[in-house]
């Protein structure tokens, strides 16, 4: 029997491995792109940061120590270069695969950190698996920039799972709709006509706001957000504003608004404000064929009708009023149930007769703005 040489025995001592076997290595190296393993064998095994992990922002350096263990596939014996192909991630991968489908089977909700931002959603992994939750499931609502979510942990729900393709597709928009329903059932719970609450301004529109009250929308209609004149709700509100509202109207899961409190009311004490006789200052603030309206304060408009602009005659309003324009006039009516008053610069010129005809004229500017309205 022939002695062995040294070469021989430690041949016969090395294990033999083929492309597809799984095996342990212990790190002997680590780089900023690649692992070097001992895997008793007579090459080394080169593990690339693209076969440890498809998180891309992996530091290597951070999350392997040399003389860890770990179990890796071969996948070439020899690389070209004689030394062994690895691959860690496709075990977890694997592994993480079997895990999806439980997960998929049983609806189950799965959190995971945002690993990149890709332009029709984002990118997710799981066990090394990656999972893609396309833009129109990220959200309940429509969010063209999706970069606030970069590096954030999210919560989801598996709907596609197809191991073949590799195609793994994430929900989170149907848990923020479930979240969303239940919140809205314990606020109209909560919540009754005429509760004053506070709210976070959601969306503003042409013709209001919508306002977050914890769970369910609120409309807050421009009509309804001042007792003044409001020219646009941009102009009063913005997205992100804290308001304090009224709940004003509940019908099912819609809620109507206000932020017209009574005790900022204009009309409460307008009755000795605004009584026949009083001399009063405002601002015009838009005109009509047949007078004009001045503001007295936000909220209470009166009508000056053209027949009592002048003593002379005057075809229109804007012949002789600028709007903005300041002025003075006495109340010659005054309507607390119908919110209405009417005024006369005619009556606090010299020589006028204010009497017969102002109440005359009273009459007649009624009957127009009922006709405008």
């Amino acid at each position: 029997m022939s002695e062995q040489t040294f070469e021989q025995m430690l041949e016969e001592s090395l294990k033999t491995i083929h492309t597809g076997d799984i095996v342990e290595g212990k790190v002997i190296d680590v780089k900023d792109d690649e692992l070097i393993l001992n895997i008793d064998y007579k090459s080394d095994g080169i593990l690339p940061k693209s076969e440890y992990s498809n998180d891309p922002t992996i530091n290597l350096k951070e999350a392997v120590k040399v003389g860890d263990v770990m179990e890796v596939k071969i996948l070439k014996v020899n690389d070209g270069e004689g030394q062994v192909s690895l691959t860690h991630k496709r075990i977890v991968a694997d592994r993480g695969s079997k895990r999806l489908e439980d997960a998929f089977n049983n609806q189950e909700v799965l959190t995971a950190k945002v690993a990149q931002l890709l332009n029709g959603g984002l990118s997710v992994v799981v066990d090394d698996v990656r999972i893609f939750i396309p833009a129109s499931l990220v959200s309940d609502v429509y969010e063209k920039d999706l970069s606030k979510y970069e590096n954030q942990e999210i919560s989801f729900v598996l709907i596609e799972y197809n191991p073949k393709k590799r195609r793994y597709i994430g929900d989170r928009k149907q848990l923020l709709m479930k979240e969303k329903e239940v919140a809205q059932k314990e606020l109209l719970e909560r919540i009754a006509v005429g509760d004053v609450v506070e709210g976070t301004v959601k969306n503003v529109t042409d013709f209001g706001a919508f306002v977050d009250l914890g769970g369910v929308d609120g409309l807050l209609h421009i009509s309804e957000m001042s007792w003044g004149r409001i020219e646009h709700p941009k102009k009063l509100f913005k997205v992100g504003d804290t308001v304090k509202v009224k709940i004003k109207e509940i019908n099912g899961n819609k809620i109507a608004l206000t932020a017209k409190f009574d005790d900022a009311n204009p009309w409460k004490d307008a009755a000795s404000k605004y009584a026949v006789g009083n001399v009063v200052t405002g601002k015009v603030a838009r005109m009509t064929e047949f007078g004009a309206f001045v503001e007295l304060e936000p909220g209470v408009d009166a009508l000056l009708h053209v027949s009592q602009i002048s003593k002379d005659h005057v075809e229109k309003p804007s012949d002789v009023l600028s709007k903005g324009q300041e002025v003075t006039a006495k109340i010659v009516d005054f309507s607390e149930e119908n919110q209405k008053i009417s005024l006369s610069i005619k009556a606090l010129l010299p020589d006028a007769d204010e009497s017969e005809e102002a109440a005359e004229v009273v009459e007649e500017a009624a009957e127009e703005v009922k006709t405008e309205e």
